[in-house]
């Protein structure tokens, strides 16, 4: 079951003073060139570099109410992004974080991870193989096992944003989100059926577990081959946003890693945003057709991490 519309209410009351309050941005004809009326959600700006924040300290907010938090602290298996978040928050609540890394994990996101004091372990090739060692450490030690994404208080932080989202742009009728394993897109997903917004789930074409899982009816494996691996390279999507999804009016999209690296150069040509390439797989959605607004449609595109290595970027 996919976390509730109240469960997201109450992580905004759980978090609040804790996280950013997201920050929009119109987006111009020279950024994003259709024919709706295109915002930014700038949630790179978020602590940690990503709205993984958000449902981090809602997990550990929530242990804490419960007496779940164990001396030993937390553990979590991770591409990156979800491992520095769960380190930042163990600091809210005075615990310490062991993450789990695939060997490819982006060096950016471990120098940061050890700035906050994380242990950090590498646990194979991929995501999927971090996660086993993940479990393995969690039972050895009894330490308190977070997801990357397949939690709800984790799913429910992240539909946070959503909520300020809305507040924010009265008449909002679009979210276009990036998918990775499915925990943004769940809460992002819930907060949206509530208003009445559509959300456009969008995926690399070579890492597309929610695209698959609708064809299939149920979550399936799939192959990761793409430049966003690193933070959308789940293998298989979480149930919760294959629920959330059937309640609302979700729509599906693919973009190539040549459209996802054209729009992360975009956002730096325009906007001199640094962000990941994930963050830039929601705009390549609109820049490359596969999601094309109608006039005045009134469009939220969430920019969702910048723990990238900016070095590739051409500066013009």
């Amino acid at each position: 079951m996919h976390p509730t519309y109240a469960d997201v209410t109450a992580a905004a009351e759980r978090i609040s003073g804790h996280t950013r309050r997201a920050v929009l941005a119109q987006a111009d004809a020279d950024t994003v060139p259709v024919a709706g009326d295109v915002w930014f959600a700038l949630e790179h700006m978020q602590h940690t570099g990503t709205f993984k924040a958000r449902g981090a300290a809602n997990f550990v907010l929530a242990q804490r109410e419960q007496g779940r938090l164990p001396r030993v602290g937390l553990t979590i298996a991770s591409g990156g992004n979800a491992g520095v978040a769960c380190a930042w928050a163990a600091r809210l609540v005075d615990s310490a974080a062991t993450v789990f890394l695939p060997d490819s994990a982006p060096a950016v996101k471990v120098a940061r991870l050890k700035a906050l004091g994380a242990q950090v372990l590498t646990g194979g090739k991929a995501y999927a193989d971090a996660a086993a060692e993940c479990e393995r450490y969690a039972a050895a030690t009894g330490a308190l096992r977070s997801h990357a994404y397949d939690d709800p208080y984790i799913a429910a932080g992240a539909g946070t944003l959503m909520e300020e989202i809305v507040a924010q742009l009265p008449g909002l009728d679009t979210v276009v989100v990036a998918v990775g394993g499915g925990g943004l897109l769940t809460g992002i997903t819930v907060s949206a059926n509530h208003h009445g917004v559509r959300v456009v789930a969008v995926e690399p074409e070579n890492c597309r577990s929610f695209n698959a899982a609708l064809e299939a009816g149920e979550p399936v494996d799939v192959e990761i081959d793409s430049i966003a691996a690193d933070a959308l390279g789940a293998r298989r999507v979480t149930p919760m946003a294959l629920s959330a999804a059937a309640e609302g009016d979700v729509r599906s999209v693919l973009v190539t890693d040549k459209q996802i690296i054209a729009a992360r150069q975009t956002l730096w040509d325009c906007r001199r945003l640094a962000v990941e390439h994930a963050a830039a797989t929601a705009l390549a959605a609109l820049l490359s057709g596969a999601y094309v607004p109608s006039p005045g449609e009134r469009v939220a595109v969430i920019i969702c991490g910048a723990n990238t290595d900016p070095s590739d970027l051409v500066t013009r």
